[in-house]
């Protein structure tokens, strides 16, 4: 069986690990997003706290995937939690990075303008400086979303979701006829799944980000 009968064949098992692997991987982005930028609120007006905060993201990532699940296995067991768990981790740096870098570009002025006019930090931080800071921060996300959907792929050997399945079923039975069919499936599935992400990407900062600020 050719590549393109294997697919016709095995569509619907496709597109449903298609699912599976970009639901995790959005999931989990909105999740290390939400805590990456709180992290970077937190830390960003302080030089020792924002180079504490981006050293220990920095660490997890030195990490091995496969040791990162292997290590959580034992804790909260097979499929999806072990995964939810290294994946939200492995994207906290470029997002936290991103936010301290986005928010101390702010500048100080636009800053000092909004305290004349009675803002409250709160205010500022919400209307003035988080929408300056954005640009970096979606790219931080960006770099975290193709990192995590190759990563994700390794959640297969802690029985997790997505297209890593397909991959590890290839690779685990090499020499059989579908073997390397799998194999490109699953990898094709993935780079298919991380450009169409980082288009969205792509709409959504001219969406969001001003014509002014992107220029």
């Amino acid at each position: 069986m050719n590549f393109w009968e294997y697919l016709e064949s095995r569509h619907q098992q496709l597109l449903t690990d298609a699912y599976q692997h970009a639901s995790v991987v959005f999931q989990c982005m909105v999740v290390a997003t939400a805590l990456g930028v709180l992290i970077g609120i937190v830390t960003y007006r302080s030089e020792w706290a924002g180079s504490l905060a981006t050293t220990l993201t920095a660490t997890l990532l030195t990490v091995p995937a496969l040791a990162m699940i292997g290590l959580l296995i034992p804790i909260v067991g097979l499929g999806v939690p072990p995964t939810v768990i290294a994946l939200t981790l492995y994207g906290l740096l470029p997002v936290v990075r991103n936010a301290i870098v986005g928010l101390r570009g702010v500048d100080p002025a636009l800053v000092d303008a909004a305290t004349g006019i009675g803002m409250s930090r709160l205010s500022r931080l919400v209307r003035v400086e988080l929408p300056l800071a954005w640009p970096p921060i979606l790219t931080g996300i960006r770099v975290s979303t193709q990192m995590l959907m190759g990563i994700a792929a390794i959640a297969a050997f802690a029985s997790g979701p997505g297209l890593g399945n397909l991959i590890f079923r290839g690779i685990a039975s090499l020499g059989s006829r579908n073997a390397l069919n799998q194999v490109l499936a699953g990898t094709l599935g993935i780079v298919v799944l991380a450009l169409l992400f980082d288009a969205a990407y792509v709409l959504l900062g001219r969406l969001t980000i001003s014509r002014g600020i992107r220029a």
